[in-house]
């Protein structure tokens, strides 16, 4: 499988965030870039990304930002990787089988899949459904007991400073 685009752990960290605002509130592109120490201009192609997919939304104007399209419990991990990344098979086939010089005249091996792409794609489907099964809701509660107290409230303190 493909590595996965550096994007992705900036949208899901990013999303997490916008699931921690209070209904109606948003966080702007720059706020959530100054809150996780990455570009502006980096990270806004990929909330772009996310409202295409409409995990999230962009509000606009001087008091606009981004929040979720719906609660934690409804945007699955899939749905942010899906948006960063896309939703095509990660392992693509190109039947090199079929193209160096030790292959024979013989069709009937090449008239299945190939059972190397059956066996990938069979893996990448146990993969997404693990993410489908996963929440920003779920990584809310992980987060309320793993990231530590004193980091909670300084992100805390964070969004409700920083949203509009």
């Amino acid at each position: 499988m493909r590595r996965m685009g550096d994007g992705v752990e900036a949208a899901l960290h990013c999303a997490l965030v916008l699931a921690a605002l209070p209904k109606g509130k948003v966080l702007s592109g720059r706020d959530l870039a100054v809150l996780h120490g990455i570009s502006e201009s980096y990270l806004l192609k990929h909330l772009r990304a996310l409202t295409a997919a409409k995990v999230t939304e962009a509000v606009p104007g001087p008091r606009g930002g981004y929040r979720l399209t719906r609660p934690a419990e409804e945007v699955s991990m899939l749905d942010v990787v899906e948006a960063i990344d896309g939703s095509g098979p990660a392992f693509v086939c190109r039947e090199i089988r079929q193209k160096g010089d030790v292959t024979t005249n013989a069709r009937c091996a090449y008239d299945k899949d190939c059972f190397i792409k059956r066996r990938m794609l069979g893996a990448e489907r146990v993969w997404r459904d693990a993410l489908r099964a996963q929440t920003l809701k779920d990584l809310l509660d992980d987060g309320a007991v793993e990231i530590g107290a004193q980091n909670l409230e300084a992100v805390e303190e964070f969004i409700a400073e920083r949203q509009r």
